[in-house]
């Protein structure tokens, strides 16, 4: 309700990171001197939106100030009426996240307010929103800061102004997961709660809870498990609302009238919709969120552009005015939309729309890889996928914005790889790894998505996960970081041993075994026999074996190491000798040999079942046999990956016609499954942002830490083409041209790095600075 100050949020930001090293250390270890507190009389587990104050004097002005904050569900926390720390960021009880933030900047002599909206959605809380009990904490770092501890000084109340907002039938047909809506009587809102001249003096003190306790404390008193936030915070940026596509030009809606504005911002985002009106005291305003509008019968939605005859559905926010000037209203969590459509009924008094923006959120990735081959299409696919990258990220990557934001570790791996290449920033991908560990259970096996209040077990994206890791072992220089997380990979490895046969090959699975959505498997599952034997299983298992003994064998057990390496050649004999096809000269998906998949022979690829000259012709006639299951947007990034590992990626360009269908059809960003689609974004759909750079410019990691480089590209019809990409020591930049059979190759690799290139059966070796080459 309260219009946030985009400028505190950017001052805020760096302050923020300096706190994080500037913080006591007995924070860590020891229980805090705060309490979690909550609104007297309020039920701990419901719905309920909190308002918290916390009056205090200074003498002066100070140069630092550090406090650490956290809530349950979230929190917005303000510094005398200036918004200063969203959060917490989102993780699981045994990592429960809080913000450390150096608010010396918002202080000043004489009075001052700390002020905090808390929320707890209930039973509607997000699936992805762990919960404990509602609750505030702030812990002053020092002596002087610990007169804002959460106690018995603070005040707190319900805001009755809040109820969730009821959600459109048509909506229960998905897989929805996000939270509710906001439904705001504002004539109940405590307008100006924040600023430090509200009259807080009716409100009762605080309800106060056990003691804040970091996770590495004895005998904590509560299951909140602090640990501090890893990840920077979000960014916020100002994002204009203009495109008026139907409705009254006029701001100005008459007493006792019904009108509607659809809005369309040209492209898909996320963000606080920030809408301002005047006047009207009891309108009701529906201020609705689609990715896209509904062909009619809401089964497929046609060109994105097009409005004309089709049906709005989505999710809202509603909103009740109370006749004042200037109301400002945003949600509590933000949205996503591209289009936007305000629904407003007027009672006895006119309302004026005094303004309508949005700010945009997501995590701040900055983008770094560049890449140029003289074709406005590629650039267009490589800006689309960095926007459907972008929406998928936010506090944890999500697989979409709209319907679920779950961090699926099958989703997860593929748009770790687009930041890496794209950005360079590894924090996010580190997050991910940390949380889906935190998900095994006693039997080895990840949940298929963490954070996930609702257990859910896609055993395959556990071994992503090893995948996951594997990557970031090559591409991050941070070592440490993979053998803590070995332990997690000895366990997920005993959780498939335990259903191995004889020969390697998988047993049956329990729970969601989920490949890839393909019309032909049910779900998502690939065939099997009764007793299991189904190759796209054994064949993500045997990648996995493979993973592990590389890690094992630097950082790890050498004894384990050559166990999985030893299970990894059993397995490549048997997935042989079970699911090649001499006739079709393809690998069959179960040992009957009556099913056949792309994703099986990619995967054989991968996996190194299949090599050289064999592969070539394997991933070839995989790629261009029609009766073949075919892979979906998700999977064409291993059928891809695979063209490039057999050294087919001349194809790659042209295997890109479903990204070129989607452009036609007007998406901004890449679709969950070819139409018709549930989601518009799913950033599983950005791997060429992974691909171009990696296939076509040639760029890859040849050693952990991407301590050294190979380069071999694939430029198919293209002639010219240079690019870079972030590497942790700086950058590598490759311009490649191709003239009458010749190629001449600049290649720019950071100080303390080299590697090798490689074309048409030709290897130079490149040193670090400047290389120039002719082959």
């Amino acid at each position: 309700m309260r219009k946030m100050s985009l400028l505190s949020v950017f001052i805020c930001v760096h302050p923020w990171l300096i706190a994080l090293n500037a913080a006591n250390p007995d924070l860590l270890t020891h229980a805090w001197t705060a309490h979690w507190i909550s609104a007297a009389d309020s039920s701990p587990f419901d719905y309920g939106v909190y308002h918290f104050r916390r009056t205090f004097d200074l003498p002066a002005a100070p140069s630092a100030f550090l406090i650490h904050v956290t809530a349950d569900n979230r929190y917005k926390l303000y510094v005398n009426g200036e918004l200063v720390s969203l959060g917490p960021a989102r993780g699981d009880l045994q990592h429960w996240r809080y913000e450390s933030v150096d608010i010396a900047s918002h202080l000043r002599a004489g009075k001052n307010v700390l002020a905090a909206v808390v929320w707890n959605f209930g039973e509607q809380a997000p699936e992805a929103q762990i919960t404990n009990r509602t609750g505030l904490l702030v812990q002053g770092d020092g002596p002087t800061e610990r007169m804002v501890d959460t106690g018995k000084q603070w005040k707190g109340v319900r805001d009755a102004a809040y109820a969730p907002a009821p959600r459109e039938p048509e909506m229960s047909r998905f897989y929805y997961v996000t939270g509710p809506g906001d439904l705001v009587d504002a004539k109940l809102y405590p307008w100006g709660w924040e600023q430090p001249a509200f009259d807080d003096s009716a409100w009762p003190s605080a309800a106060v809870g056990s003691a804040g306790a970091p996770r590495d404390s004895q005998d904590g008193p509560n299951r909140w498990m602090l640990v501090p936030r890893s990840i920077p915070p979000m960014e916020l940026k100002p994002q204009p609302i203009t495109v008026l596509r139907s409705g009254s030009n006029s701001h100005e809606i008459p007493p006792h009238t019904k009108s509607t504005f659809l809005y369309d911002q040209t492209f898909l985002t996320t963000g606080y919709p920030q809408l301002t009106v005047s006047g009207g005291k009891g309108a009701k305003i529906d201020v609705g969120y689609a990715e896209s509008l509904w062909l009619p019968g809401f089964r497929d939605k046609g060109n994105r552009n097009e409005i004309e005859g089709k049906q709005f559905i989505g999710t809202r926010d509603t909103l009740i005015t109370d006749g004042g000037p200037k109301r400002h209203f945003e949600p509590l969590w933000w949205r996503t939309w591209r289009y936007l459509r305000l629904t407003i009924e007027t009672q006895d008094q006119p309302l004026t729309i005094d303004d309508l923006h949005g700010v945009y959120t997501g995590y701040p990735f900055e983008r770094k890889a560049r890449f140029d081959a003289g074709s406005a299409e590629i650039q267009k696919i490589l800006d689309v996928g960095w926007r459907t990258a972008r929406l998928c990220a936010h506090e944890t990557y999500m697989d979409c914005p709209y319907y679920e934001q779950l961090q699926y570790a099958g989703d997860t791996r593929v748009q770790a790889l687009v930041s890496l290449y794209m950005t360079g920033d590894g924090r996010l991908m580190r997050n991910a790894i940390e949380l889906l560990d935190s998900s095994r259970t006693a039997e080895g096996a990840t949940y298929s998505r963490a954070p996930s209040r609702l257990q859910q077990y896609i055993p395959p994206f556990s071994l992503w996960w090893i995948g996951m890791l594997h990557d970031y072992w090559m591409y991050q220089d941070d070592p440490a970081l993979v053998a803590r997380m070995l332990p997690g990979v000895r366990a997920v490895l005993s959780f498939f041993a335990a259903r191995q046969h004889a020969d390697g090959s998988l047993g049956r699975l329990p729970w969601w075994n989920f490949v890839d959505w393909t019309k032909e498997w049910d779900g998502g599952v690939p065939p099997a026999l009764a007793d299991g034997h189904s190759a796209p299983l054994d064949l993500q298992l045997l990648l996995a074996y493979q993973w592990a003994a590389e890690m094992e064998a630097v950082l790890g057990n050498k004894a384990l190491a050559e166990d999985d390496r030893q299970t990894a050649a059993r397995m490549r004999d048997s997935v042989r000798s079970l699911y090649w096809d001499a006739g079709r000269t393809l690998f069959a998906d179960t040992p009957g040999k009556r099913a056949f998949s792309q994703q099986a022979n990619a995967l054989a690829v991968l996996a190194g079942v299949s090599e050289g000259d064999e592969a070539h012709r394997l991933i070839d006639r995989a790629a261009d046999d029609q009766s073949l299951v075919q892979c979906s947007i998700y999977f064409r990034h291993y059928l891809h990956s695979a063209m490039n590992k057999a050294a087919a990626g001349d194809r790659y360009l042209d295997m890109l016609g479903t990204w070129r269908t989607m452009l036609d059809r007007g998406l901004t960003t890449w679709a969950e499954t070819a139409d018709p689609t549930r989601s518009d974004c799913h950033a599983w759909g950005a791997s060429p942002n992974y691909e171009l750079f990696r296939t076509v410019l040639g760029i890859d990691s040849a050693a952990p830490g991407f301590a050294r480089v190979t380069i071999r590209p694939f430029l198919g019809k293209l002639t010219h083409v240079s690019g870079a990409i972030p590497h942790p020591k700086g950058e590598i930049a490759v311009t490649l041209t191709l003239t009458n059979g010749k190629l001449e190759v600049g290649v720019t690799l950071p100080a303390g790095v080299d590697g090798q290139f490689e074309w048409h059966g030709q290897t130079r070796d490149l040193h670090p600075g400047e290389n120039h080459l002719t082959l």
